[in-house]
C-alpha cells in the first residue's frame, strides 16, 4: 500500500473506532472531573505518554492534576478521581493502584479498550474505545492497518483532546488562560 492509501486506511481505522464511542460515557467523565477535588492520571507505555498528554492539558484548564508515579504527586484521597488509560485494562501495576483508590474510597475512572477487565469493572466511570487486543476491529471483525496497539493510542489521544474542549467549554476557561499555564521553563 502507498503512503496515500495508508493515510485514508489510517483515517478510516479512525473514524470507525471514534464513532463507536458513546457520547454519554465522555459527558459523564468530564463530569468525574470535574466534581473531583483532584484528578490522579495514570496509564503505561504508549497509552500512559497520552495520559500525560491529557494531564498536562487538565493543569492548562487550571485543575489540580498529578501523574502517578512521578516524584511529586502526593497521597490520593477519597475527593480525588484516579483515570486510568489502558487499552487491557489489566496492566499489574495500574491493578495496584486501582486496589489503593478502593482502599481509600477514591473514585476510579477508566478509558478502555477491553469492557470485561478488571479494571474496567472496578470502575465508576468508563469510556470506551474499542479499539483493544491490538487489532482494530476486533469487536467489529475487521483489522486496523495500525501496529499493535497504537489504533487505541491515538483513538485515546483524540478522545482525551474532546473532553478538553468540553471542559474548557464547561469551565468557561479562555485560551490565553489556558496559554498562560504553559510551561515557560522549556
Amino acid at each position: 500500500m502507498k503512503t496515500p492509501e495508508l493515510f485514508e486506511a489510517i483515517l478510516a481505522d479512525l473514524s470507525r473506532t471514534l464513532r463507536q464511542v458513546d457520547a454519554r460515557q465522555v459527558e459523564h467523565l468530564k463530569e468525574a472531573i470535574l466534581s473531583a477535588d483532584r484528578v490522579f492520571i495514570a496509564g503505561k507505555g504508549r497509552s500512559g505518554l497520552q495520559m500525560k498528554a491529557f494531564a498536562m492539558r487538565l493543569m492548562h484548564l487550571g485543575l489540580t492534576v498529578h501523574v502517578v508515579d512521578d516524584v511529586t504527586t502526593p497521597s490520593i484521597a477519597a475527593a480525588d478521581l484516579l483515570l486510568i488509560g489502558s487499552s487491557s485494562g489489566r496492566t499489574a501495576s495500574l491493578l495496584r493502584h486501582v486496589d489503593t483508590a478502593k482502599e481509600t474510597g477514591t473514585s476510579i475512572a477508566t478509558f478502555t479498550g477491553n469492557l470485561e477487565s478488571p479494571i474496567a469493572a472496578a470502575a465508576q466511570t468508563l469510556v470506551h474505545i474499542p479499539a483493544s487486543n491490538f487489532k482494530a476491529g476486533a469487536e467489529s471483525g475487521e483489522e486496523s492497518v495500525l501496529v499493535m496497539g497504537s489504533l487505541f493510542e491515538h483513538c485515546l489521544g483524540l478522545v482525551c483532546d474532546l473532553l478538553v474542549i468540553r471542559l474548557k467549554q464547561a469551565l468557561g476557561v479562555a485560551e490565553s488562560a489556558m496559554n498562560a499555564r504553559h510551561a515557560n521553563l522549556e
